[in-house]
């Protein structure tokens, strides 16, 4: 099931007696955790049939254990287990999975792994209950994300604050999710996010960011670039060189996959590359300015900059020094 069927059923109380939360991205596995938590029972209710367990706390005897108990003065009884990815052996669910209680609610939150899937326990849960996966979104599936989350909440948002929000946040839909709640707050209904409010709110500079590093290697302005690399030098807490390497190794793989599209059409680069239309333009004049050998030696260089980064004992105190050496490399 995807999350808003799950949601939708909650929402009208059809509820399921077994739920299995599992996957890299916990942001949806804390919503439908959070809301069986909230909504249904009443705080009454709650007193004597709410449990809360923890995988590294528990063996699943005593999960199967509290699940057959029937529910005190009530229709239901809710079993959590939280942090279920520590649960030893949680593939033996499967002999209560066959025949749940309909009046208890067990429900597993698995984060930050997956389980086999070829286990016979997850066929019992899909056929008597909810198996749900919560897959961790590419790099480029999130502008869209972003944009639908807003749309739901009468926003919209500037693609180059889209970008700048990616960037800096990453893929981790929780950080990204709270620093948007942040935005609603702050800006009225129907008003178009920016890089100025984005600036102004989250304190991401809307010229020196990531996004600005990468417009000024594609147009080999060597003296923004610099610029730029030394306002990270200066702020090294808010713009980490990690998330800087990584935010230049996904645009060159994406200008190599634009050298290897036959055609020069932007619509057809930015659909074969998987890109917003409205940067393909960068990617074009990207492959104008670097070659597709120049191209593998950058990402070749940018692997090499990603270990040194991660290896030295003190990030903090060589990041500067590595980073200019990285775009000296890039543009030279």
């Amino acid at each position: 099931m995807t999350f808003n069927q799950i949601m939708t059923d909650l929402r009208a109380k059809r509820y399921k007696p077994i739920y299995l939360l599992e996957g890299e991205e916990p942001y949806y596995i804390d919503l439908i955790t959070d809301y069986i938590i909230k909504n249904v029972l009443t705080e009454a209710e709650k007193s004597f049939n709410l449990t809360l367990l923890y995988g590294k706390d528990v063996d699943i005897a005593t999960v199967d254990n509290i699940a057959r108990r029937f529910p005190m003065m009530c229709k239901y009884q809710v079993v959590i287990v939280k942090e279920a990815q520590n649960l030893k052996k949680i593939e033996d669910i499967g002999y209560y999975a066959q025949k749940p209680l309909d009046s208890t609610i067990l429900v597993f939150s698995h984060k930050h792994k997956t389980v086999d899937k070829r286990k016979k326990f997850i066929k019992d849960i899909e056929k008597n209950g909810v198996y749900f996966e919560s897959k961790k979104l590419y790099e480029n599936q999130v502008p869209d994300w972003i944009y639908n989350y807003l749309k739901d909440c009468k926003r919209e948002i500037d693609p180059i604050a889209t970008k700048m929000l990616t960037d800096f946040l990453g893929t981790e839909l929780g950080k990204i999710a709270n620093e948007l709640d942040k935005l609603i707050i702050s800006i009225q209904e129907n008003k178009k996010i920016t890089p100025q409010i984005i600036e102004e709110n989250i304190g991401i500079s809307k010229d020196y960011n990531n996004f600005e590093l990468n417009i000024a290697l594609t147009n080999k302005d060597i003296l923004k670039a610099n610029r730029i690399i030394d306002y990270f030098g200066k702020n090294q807490k808010e713009n980490n060189i990690i998330v800087t390497i990584t935010s230049l190794f996904y645009f060159f793989v994406k200008v190599l996959a634009a050298h290897c599209v036959a055609s020069n059409d932007p619509k057809t680069v930015a659909a074969e590359i998987k890109v917003n239309p409205y940067f393909v333009k960068d990617y074009i004049t990207a492959t104008k300015k670097y070659n597709k050998t120049k191209t593998i030696e950058i990402i070749s260089i940018l692997r090499e900059y990603d270990l040194k980064s991660k290896g030295v004992d003190n990030v903090s105190a060589e990041a500067s020094s590595l980073l200019k050496e990285l775009i000296y490399k890039i543009l030279h």
